[in-house]
């Protein structure tokens, strides 16, 4: 074990019960509930917007999160106030773990002025700075280094927090990536890199793309790093916790690797079964689907019962319609509104200093 990664020594899963460890021991009936909940609020959302996709009320791509839900709400259930997280094109998980309605996401992907985004970004591009979320990226691996500038960000202003930028594991070969893990080793920058390694980038397996450990490529930089089963909400609450911990008291970044699985395709356009059995997918689906794995923990536990998973279903399920209902009666941007939110000095003329016309017909 390398001297790097034993300051951070993962836990084997099958030794460790990560429910007693001291983040995990820590919650509350209403917190445990409130992390399941949300997990399923996720899941019933992409399902919804996978109905909304063939109906074909949603254009353009649909990256579906499902399969995933233990990995973003169990790293955004961590954020403090200086926290911020930055991600790619599967991008709904993370919007609803910091906490953004349902509303706007769904509008936005029907391309309504009522989006998150006022309807002009779509499937891949939620944001809201509000809640430090900073999307949502088309560009395979471009939002790392703004992950790196986040990060920059905080320890440029003595803030005590950490920037969390998520990737798959088809972005781990781009060159802006190594770029961004260069930096933040230099620059002691307060970010950790998570890697969710769902095991096809598109459709070639990760295991024929990219060679070695995912997470041990950072020792080349000099860099702490970790694996944890991305099934399990409690492991990867406690390994975030840790680099969390390192970034936020020490300004060290980290690279996480969080083995996940998807159900669905790439995108929703693509076909789910054309490179993996069906064999596979439902051998997941029965052992290490992420909500029944918890829902098993919480209902062992005494938190969950019968009735009450029957309940957080319906609302979830319900919540989700209504936000579709929403999105449908909503209105469409104008045409005025395609130059608006692309130059401040445009959206603010009295403040506008720039000589001359920015836009040209």
């Amino acid at each position: 074990m390398s001297k790097k990664q034993s300051a951070i020594a993962d836990k084997s899963a099958s030794t460790t019960d990560f429910s007693k460890a001291p983040i995990n021991a820590s919650l509350n009936r209403e917190q445990k509930i409130d992390l399941y909940r949300t997990m399923v609020r996720v899941r019933r959302f992409e399902e919804r917007s996978l109905r909304a996709y063939q109906a074909k009320k949603i254009g353009g791509f649909l990256h579906l999160y499902i399969g995933q839900e233990a990995v973003a709400i169990g790293c955004c259930s961590l954020m403090g106030k200086n926290d911020h997280v930055i991600t790619a094109y599967r991008d709904h998980g993370h919007a609803i773990g910091v906490g953004m309605p349902m509303n706007p996401l769904m509008a936005e992907m029907y391309g309504k002025a009522t989006g998150c985004s006022k309807g002009k970004g779509g499937s891949m591009h939620f944001f809201d700075p509000s809640r430090n979320y900073w999307g949502g990226h088309g560009i395979v691996g471009g939002q790392i280094p703004l992950g790196a500038g986040l990060a920059y960000g905080i320890k440029y202003k003595g803030l005590k927090g950490a920037a969390m930028a998520f990737m798959g594991d088809g972005a781990v070969n781009q060159g802006a990536v190594h770029e961004a893990y260069n930096l933040a080793s230099l620059w002691n920058l307060p970010v950790i890199y998570v890697i969710e390694n769902n095991g096809y980038s598109m459709g070639t397996s990760q295991l024929r793309s990219s060679a070695g450990s995912l997470a041990k490529r950072a020792e080349g930089y000099d860099m702490n790093w970790a694996e944890c089963d991305g099934s399990n909400i409690y492991e990867v609450r406690e390994t975030m916790n840790r680099l969390l911990t390192l970034a936020r008291e020490q300004c060290k970044p980290s690279v996480v690797e969080i083995k996940t699985y998807r159900y669905r395709g790439h995108s929703v356009a693509d076909p789910d079964n054309t490179y993996r059995s069906k064999t596979e997918i439902e051998e997941y689906r029965k052992t290490k689907d992420p909500i029944s794995v918890f829902q098993k923990i919480l209902h062992d536990e005494g938190v969950l019962t019968d009735a009450l998973i029957e309940s957080i279903d319906t609302e979830a399920r319900a919540e989700a319609d209504a936000a579709a209902d929403f999105a449908e009666q909503s209105p469409y941007p104008t045409v005025e509104d395609i130059s608006k939110d692309v130059y401040w000095e445009e959206d603010h003329p009295e403040h506008k200093t720039s000589q001359g016309r920015i836009f040209f017909e």
